[in-house]
């Protein structure tokens, strides 16, 4: 009996210390899959001893602890109960109707809503306590300001970020995460809105936990929601929830989960009873309500496999090891490769070179992933040259998780220059449709990309891309015709591609419109004063000082060189069409809604005479907010200055289309 406890103290102490690194946004360490096999081996050891210690995660809610005014929920926030057996599913639901619906892994927020405005937002914490985040809801998509319902409600949802978002910030960030769900947790950490907007969270409600109006279908609850104007979780409903009919639908959304059909990660399925006042009856056991709904989890396929060896690929500010071993058919898919993540991630798998007996599944039915390393055979050695330039290596700790990374240490590598390629080819760019940022990875790795102009060369690889995974003769050909089309460019977006300091759009824009794009050039690699363009309306000395460095930085001029000898380069001289913005200088913020993004708006003030900048100030004419009532910096300044601020409708009244000055 003493071994037992000691065990079981044992495996409560790596699950806490476990849950907590993974809900407070630090490193991971350990699978989903570890954590699940260990969760029911201390549950299996709990119901055989009829013990249950104190601070077991079977008996409390996996908590974030994240600094901040802790808030009481009005409504306790507890977890389900979990099966990965659909016919415990079939049993829990009694033969009444039940909806099924997305398990989104990521951090479960609280909103409440007060006539019409949004008064709270808190974190789940404990269950009964959480960590009060208002302050950066603007900064979460998907939590509206105000919705036309005028009650008290109260709605549950997760708050997530896309496997695209997190790649892309991986690929971007000093910082590097092991999934979506830690980057969403670490995320809230954050003091600052604009640094959390820039991860793209989204809150997507999965139930509205209270509203006036008593609303006893869970279907119809999500309605409700919806008809105020929240995009809710996927969901169905199953009306006879058979054990046959269950298994149906849970394989036609596996399916959805292994083809990423839903862009967020998910680590499961919750099946709802839609009789919401039936689920209200149920009683609470440990951490669970007994009818509040009940998840499942697949069983993970795993497969063993040994490693051929460890390849290191470059991103934007690491490198990253890939585990490249002998095929192992997963899920009905054969996989070859898994990311290791980190140096933090090989040491705490204790993994060696090749030769090494490695266990791998597909996590959530998508990522492939080394979950242990049952025979390690030699040394885990670290690159002391990058693959790519073979400039020496670093080692980097992050102060924020104490994650360990690679690193090369020279600034002017390739594969440090990913952003800037992602920019060259982007749809603002050049606009070269087929090369991702991933597959730019790859052409860096390879050594076939180190400077835009290779871009235009890559006819030369097209046998070796056909061969490459996720590439086929007919992919490869519409990334050539591609490639080929945006010889024939524009000089704004070959201006805007290179990725100069200080050089949007706008900038971009207004340059070319004092000078042809090769005179634009020499004028700035003649200049002696770095303020050279400053007179130019909208640039100012910093954005000046910043565009002549960059053109008399010899390697930067012979580059453009180069790559305009593979261009037909046109300049459009654009021309108002329109007066009835002439002479007024506006500001547009926030969401617009007629018009479709605000470069849209943007465009049309340009076209007729109108003048667009980013910042509010005495030459300001008109803010543009849809939300008047924002305390945001540009609407403080606004009424400091006294400017007026505009919704998007008032605009279109005074100045669109049919409406003459």
């Amino acid at each position: 009996m003493e071994d037992r406890q000691l065990l079981m103290r044992s495996l409560i102490t790596e699950l806490n210390q476990a849950a907590d690194a993974y809900y407070n946004g630090r490193g991971e360490l350990m699978t989903d899959y570890e954590w699940d096999a260990k969760f029911d081996q201390l549950k299996a050891l709990e119901q055989e001893t009829g013990t249950v210690l104190p601070d077991s995660p079977t008996h409390k809610v996996s908590e974030d602890n994240i600094a901040g005014q802790k808030e009481e929920h009005e409504f306790p926030t507890l977890s389900l109960a979990k099966t990965k057996k659909p016919e415990e599913l079939a049993k829990w639901a009694e033969g009444r109707p039940v909806w099924l619906s997305w398990k989104l892994d990521g951090l479960t927020l609280v909103a409440t809503y007060d006539g019409g405005r949004l008064t709270k937002v808190v974190t789940r914490g404990n269950g009964h306590t959480g960590t009060n985040i208002t302050h950066l809801a603007r900064a979460i998509g998907g939590i509206p300001q105000s919705i036309p319902s005028q009650g008290h409600i109260v709605i549950r949802g997760e708050a997530v970020i896309s496997y695209d978002d997190f790649e892309r910030f991986n690929m971007e960030s000093e910082e590097e995460y092991a999934n979506p769900r830690n980057l969403a947790s670490g995320s809230l950490t954050l003091k600052d809105p604009e640094e959390v907007k820039a991860r793209r969270i989204r809150w997507i409600p999965f139930t509205l936990v209270y509203a006036d109006d008593d609303i006893d279908s869970w279907g119809a609850r999500m309605d409700f929601l919806e008809q105020n104007g929240f995009h809710t979780v996927e969901h169905e409903l199953i009306g006879r929830p058979t054990l046959e009919h269950i298994e149906e639908v849970i394989a036609r959304w596996t399916e959805k989960v292994t083809h990423r059909v839903c862009p967020y990660p998910v680590d499961g399925l919750v099946i709802t009873y839609d009789d919401t006042a039936y689920a209200r009856t149920g009683s609470v056991t440990g951490h669970h309500a007994t009818r509040a709904g009940y998840a499942f989890k697949w069983q993970d396929e795993s497969a063993e496999t040994q490693l051929e060896h460890i390849e290191w690929s470059c991103a934007a500010n690491t490198i990253n090891p890939v585990a490249v071993f002998r095929p192992v058919e997963l899920e009905g898919t054969t996989v070859r490769r898994a990311s290791l993540c980190n140096i933090s991630e090989c040491e705490r798998l204790g993994i060696g070179g090749k030769g090494s007996v490695l266990s791998v599944i597909k996590a959530n039915k998508i990522i492939p992933k080394v979950i242990r390393v049952s025979q390690p055979v030699g040394p885990f050695l670290i690159p002391g040259h990058c693959p790519v330039c073979r400039q020496p290596t670093e080692v980097a700790v992050s102060e924020a998780s104490g994650t360990k990374t690679l690193r090369c240490t020279n600034p002017d590598c390739p594969a440090r220059q990913l952003k800037k390629f992602v920019r060259f080819v982007s749809k603002e760019g050049m606009d070269i449709d087929g090369i991702s940022e991933q597959t730019l990875a790859k052409f860096i790795n390879l050594g076939w990309v180190s400077e835009p102009t290779d871009l235009y060369h890559l006819r030369d690889h097209a046998a070796e891309l056909s061969r490459m995974e996720g590439f086929g003769e007919r992919s490869v050909h519409n990334l050539l015709r591609s490639v080929e089309s945006s010889r024939k460019a524009e000089a704004r977006k070959l201006l805007y591609a290179l990725t100069i300091p200080m050089c949007g759009q706008d900038v971009c824009k207004r340059l070319l419109a004092a000078y042809p794009l090769t005179e634009l050039i020499g004028e700035a690699e003649r200049a002696q004063d770095p303020a050279f363009f400053a007179t130019i309306d909208g640039i100012g000395p910093e954005k000046s000082a910043s565009f002549v460095r960059w053109c008399q930085d010899g390697r930067n001029t012979a580059m453009l060189r180069r790559l305009l000898g593979e261009l037909e380069l046109r300049q459009e001289q654009a021309s108002p069409t329109g007066a009835r913005c002439a002479g007024l200088t506006f500001v547009v913020t926030g969401d617009v809604y007629q018009y479709k993004n605000r470069e849209e708006l943007k465009a049309y003030i340009e076209s007729q005479g109108g003048k667009v900048t980013g910042s509010v100030s005495k030459a300001t004419d008109y803010l543009i907010n849809n939300d008047a009532n924002s305390t945001s910096g540009k609407n403080q300044k606004a009424r400091q200055l006294g400017t007026p601020i505009i919704s998007e409708a008032e605009f279109i009244e005074k100045f669109g289309e049919g409406k003459e000055k």
